[in-house]
Formats: C-alpha cells, structure tokens, sequence
C-alpha cells in the first residue's frame, strides 16, 4: 500500500516516514501543498496523510483541490488542530479520517487500514481467495491453515492483487506499490517475486496476462 505524507515537520514527517514503512506501507513524503499537489498529480497513492497547516497554505485547499478533480484517494487528515469546528471542516471538506496530535503511530496504521478497506468496498479486514488467508494488520499469509512467510514487497504484491480480486495489474501499477521515489526499481523485480509467490502459495494462483500484467487465477 503506498502513502503520501505532507507534514512539514521534519521530526515528525521523518516518524511517520519510517514508522508506517516499518508497518508495511510504501511512502513517500512531502512537506507543502505544492509538493502535495504535485505528487497526486504524477502518482498514484492508496491513502494520503495531510497535516492542516502547511508552510504555504492550508491542508484544506490541497484537499478541495483533490475532491475538486473527482479524486477519491481516501485522506486521513493529522494536525494539532482538532477542536470540533476544525473536525468538521476537514471532514465536510472531503476528508475520510479526522486525527489530533499527539497520536499513536499504530493507531495511524489502523486508520489507514480501515480507510483503504473501505475504500475497495471491503468491510472483512481479511483478504482471501482460494485456500490463501491474508490478515493486513497482522501481515499473516497462510494457505489451507499454514503459515506461509513472505518477504515485505512478496506481500505487497500479495496484497495488491487479493484487494482486486479479477482486476488485472500492470507491472508498474505493482512497482508503483513497491516503491518510492527515492528506491531504485530494478527491471524484473515484479516478476522475480511472482515466481517466488508462486512457488510459495501454488503456480495457479496467479495468473500472467500477456502483454497486460497480473491477476489471480480463476477460483476452482
């Protein structure tokens, strides 16, 4: 799952950054609207934490900016104001999650989990197809009851796959879920951990569309 920070805080924007990596995310941060407007515009993110005030304006009209071009990308908004009246202006303004600070970095996680489920139409916070099991929070895989180990980026692409359940996805729509824009992406990663899964969790799990991408295979 991959997130955009804009937090201009460095401390904390460097936190979130490490924090939510280490929970599984992929990140990227920035720390303007500026650089918010310019990241949504160039990339595809799962979720976007937003701080309220920013160096050059407010959280507010990079969030107006998003809903204005009919941008549904869920947004968890993450600011020291959080009386009522700012609450309510960020959610009518389109946000998904509201959050003070000071925070707790796991329950950021969970929001961000639960925003994302939502978001694809899925109110279990497990995934499954077939006899595979995927638990995000927990980032359990097991097959017909087994615990099956995955690295990190084995399950992102897992994951990725198993939320578009028939969808078909492109090698760089499951690079972009793997990397950030400071990581260098090697030319076959993708396909070395497919072959990996596969080898893992069964050859016919997964499918390759020629020329397309990615999907999993039919359910017996």
């Amino acid at each position: 799952m991959r997130l955009l920070i804009v937090e201009d805080d460095d401390i904390l924007r460097d936190g979130l950054k490490v924090g939510l990596s280490l929970a599984g995310f992929t990140t990227d941060a920035v720390a303007t609207c500026e650089g918010a407007l310019a990241a949504l515009e160039a990339n595809r993110f799962d979720a976007v934490v937003l701080d309220l005030m920013l160096p050059d304006g407010s959280g507010l009209d990079v969030l107006k900016s998003l809903r204005t071009a009919r941008d549904e990308t869920p947004v968890l908004m993450l600011t020291a104001r959080d009386a009522v009246v700012d609450r309510i202006a960020g959610l009518d303004t389109g946000a998904d999650d509201y959050l003070g600070k000071p925070f707790d970095l796991d329950e950021v996680a969970a929001r961000l989990r639960a925003l994302t489920r939502r978001s694809t139409g899925r109110s279990s916070t497990e995934l499954r197809w077939r006899d595979v099991t995927l638990v995000p929070a927990s980032r359990l895989v097991e097959r017909a009851g087994r615990q099956v180990r995955l690295s990190r980026r084995e399950f992102t692409i897992l994951q990725a796959l198993m939320s578009h359940p028939g969808a078909i996805l492109s090698k760089a729509r499951l690079e972009d879920k793997l990397y950030g824009w400071q990581e260098e992406v090697e030319s076959n990663t993708v396909e070395v951990h497919i072959h990996h899964l596969r080898a893992k969790l069964g050859a016919g799990l997964i499918e390759t569309v020629r020329g397309l991408g990615y999907r999993l295979g039919p359910e017996p």
